[in-house]
């Protein structure tokens, strides 16, 4: 007698039969060459990631925060660009994404990029930490390589993974609210849940590439993780939160100098 098999065994089979293994990155100087598991599409990932960032775009509208400095977003605009120009090193399609950089007026030191290359720095970033360009590309370099690397799309894989509901598996089949849960799911990874140390390593490693090819110094890498430890000592910071910075990262980016500096060496230097 065949017996009927029931429908989460049906549809666990076919959430692991989704799953894909993929390189989203070529691997660089510096290389970062690990494989990914992946539930959720990139195109999936990618219109929710839009939905996300037009709804934090619209809020701080609403507050009167958007890019309230010209100066300031010039600023941070000039050294997101270059950073963005070096992008296709890691991925060629990255030369097509329609990237966005802008600031938000905010007392929180948070920076983050949205898959799909939604930029957003806030200005509690720049004036509480004093940065230097060299270190505001150490960050924005780091947010970048986080959306070239997809770790939100790995985020979210891993939770539905984990979730393993009927809800969570309809969504993921692009049934019911499927869309805006994923949006709200994209929400929290960037600014709630904290990355992986393998993920923060990957796109210190990537960012620092990024930086050094753009033309900025890599050292700089070293003095913005030291202001950021400094920072953790004395206050609270949703970017601390989901962004740690340790003796273990420092020691990491400082043996990379050797593979970065010949990259800075050779690169044109940004306009002063």
């Amino acid at each position: 007698m065949t017996r009927a098999v029931p429908v989460w065994a049906a549809a666990l089979a076919t959430l692991i039969g989704g799953c894909q293994s993929v390189t989203t990155t070529a691997p660089g100087a510096i290389g970062v060459e690990r494989r990914q598991s992946m539930l959720v599409s990139e195109q999936q990932v990618e219109q929710s990631a839009a939905q996300a960032y037009t709804a934090e775009l619209t809020k701080a509208r609403e507050q009167k925060q958007l890019n309230t400095d010209a100066a300031q977003l010039q600023r941070v605009r000039t050294i997101a660009n270059r950073l963005i120009a070096q992008a296709p090193v890691f991925r060629a399609d990255a030369a097509n994404w329609q990237w966005q950089v802008n600031v938000q007026t905010s007392k929180d030191v948070n920076a983050y990029c949205m898959p799909g290359g939604r930029i957003m720095v806030y200005s509690g970033l720049i004036e509480q930490l004093k940065l230097t360009d060299a270190e505001l590309a150490t960050v924005v370099g780091h947010e970048i390589a986080h959306a070239l690397r997809e770790h939100s799309r790995e985020a979210v894989s891993r939770a539905y993974a984990q979730q393993v509901g009927l809800g969570a598996l309809g969504a993921l089949a692009g049934l019911g609210s499927g869309s805006m849960q994923l949006a709200g799911m994209i929400t929290n990874v960037t600014f709630s849940l904290p990355r992986s140390r393998l993920q923060e390593t990957e796109a210190d490693r990537i960012g620092l590439e990024l930086m050094a090819r753009a033309g900025y110094d890599p050292q700089a890498a070293l003095s913005l993780w030291r202001k950021m430890a400094q920072l953790k000592q004395s206050s609270g910071s949703d970017f601390l939160s989901t962004h740690p910075s340790d003796a273990s990262r420092l020691d990491d980016l400082e043996k990379l100098m050797p593979r970065a500096l010949p990259l800075y060496q050779a690169a044109p230097r940004p306009a002063s």
